[in-house]
């Protein structure tokens, strides 16, 4: 995804610093597509809006923000970035439990757009780690629902495991299927193979 011309949804509960960064942002080349105050309003606009990033920036209220980065998790499927004016460790490590992906200090636009960059790139990654998460998750089931359908062939005809997987992939051949797929019919009880 590019870095610039993003769709961003700020939320805050300045409206004044709301303004700000949207400027910044607009500066830096981003659509600001939507303000969110008050939590109850974040869930619409992000699912109305569905915004390529979302922005929560934290000034005094850090239940207010945390209830935001919250919402926005929830809700939203870009990465969401925390603009902070203060250093603050305890703040940080709640709002990295609730799914933010970057935080920073927006002091420079430069800031700003780093934090973008970094939080883009980090959710990109999980986006892939979850999805080979998934894969192996996949190949284990499919793996488990082959030694299943082998372990029932060896029971029920007294054949060793490599018969029982020739008779699993003969099948599947001849049907044009794949070998999961009659491997789970047979551990289901729907196909008796000789």
């Amino acid at each position: 995804m590019s870095t610039q011309g993003l769709r961003v949804l700020i939320a805050d509960e300045d409206r004044e610093a709301l303004e700000r960064l949207g400027a910044t942002l607009r500066d830096l080349g981003h659509e600001v597509i939507a303000f969110a105050i008050e939590v109850s309003e974040v869930a619409e606009k992000v699912a109305s809006e569905d915004p390529d990033i979302s922005m929560v920036v934290l000034h005094a209220d850090d239940d207010h923000a945390l209830a935001l980065i919250d919402e926005i998790s929830a809700y939203a499927s870009g990465p969401v970035v925390v603009l902070t004016l203060r250093e603050d460790p305890e703040f940080v490590a709640s709002a990295a439990d609730r799914g933010i992906d970057a935080y920073a200090r927006p002091e420079t636009p430069d800031a700003v757009q780093s934090a973008i960059e970094l939080a883009l790139r980090r959710h990109a990654e999980l986006a892939r780690l979850e999805t080979k998460v998934e894969q192996l998750e996949n190949a284990l089931e499919r793996r488990a629902t082959i030694e299943r359908a082998k372990g029932i062939l060896m029971e029920r005809h007294g054949v060793d495991q490599l018969t029982a997987f020739e008779r699993l992939r003969t099948h599947a051949r001849a049907t044009r299927r794949r070998v999961v797929d009659v491997s789970r019919e047979v551990a289901d009880g729907v196909l008796q193979l000789p």
